[in-house]
């Protein structure tokens, strides 16, 4: 399983663990609780279905919505197929949340274990939050090193560029301190969490699917390339 998909399931498995849905609405929460995935397709999305529930992860149920039933025999279409999270499922969702390996520091799989933050035991936000600035002041030395060996060679834009980049990742570390500090003096946030309470705005690019905004909270951070 490729990374990319490995994201994916994670985040299928934990909306799912809300309410079941159907595949649309999956999609659309998404690309709007989960700024990582904006781009991918339902090309994607339900091979990705099939497998979950190839493994006995999900079940497939038919629709039952009064505006599926009229609306199928109308347009010759099958009702809408619900997919609903399997107690095995569940279960496969929770070890994967318990999980804190490197992969979890990369952007892309940070900006979903984070959105589902909510859902996930003390110990293992710690684990994640630390690996992550971790991550970001081994990057942020390696910038600092190339810009000094290569800052007489570049143009202006390029090195106003560098330093922005510089100043993103800055900013995200000062983040992560604050959430750490947070986390060690025993203090929940609320509402920064998609997985149980209220959602992030998230984007894709040069974040890495972080929150992005002024807001010193809410980092714009530049992004790992994550395939």
């Amino acid at each position: 399983m490729g990374r990319r998909s490995g994201i994916l399931e994670f985040a299928v498995l934990g909306l799912l663990r809300e309410s079941p849905m159907h595949g649309y609405e999956l999609r659309k929460r998404l690309n709007t609780s989960l700024g990582v995935f904006r781009a991918f397709s339902y090309g994607t999305l339900y091979p990705c279905l099939k497998t979950l529930v190839a493994n006995g992860w999900l079940t497939e149920e038919p629709g039952n919505t009064s505006e599926d039933a009229l609306a199928a025999p109308l347009a010759g279409r099958r009702a809408k197929i619900v997919y609903r999270l399997t107690a095995e499922g569940k279960e496969h969702f929770e070890d994967l949340l318990s999980q804190t390996g490197p992969d979890t520091y990369d952007d892309e799989h940070f900006a979903a274990r984070f959105a589902f933050f909510g859902q996930t035991s003390r110990d293992v936000r710690m684990r994640v939050l630390e690996g992550r600035r971790s991550r970001l002041e081994e990057r942020l030395e390696k910038m600092r090193a190339s810009l000094a060996r290569t800052r007489e060679r570049l143009d202006d834009y390029t090195l106003e560029l560098q330093r922005h980049g510089m100043e993103s990742v800055e900013r995200e570390v000062r983040w992560l301190n604050e959430l750490i500090e947070s986390e060690r003096a025993g203090r929940d946030l609320k509402g920064t969490a998609a997985g149980g309470t209220a959602q992030q705005d998230t984007t894709q690019g040069a974040t890495g699917g972080l929150p992005r905004s002024g807001d010193p909270s809410r980092p714009d951070t530049p992004g790992d390339t994550a395939t």
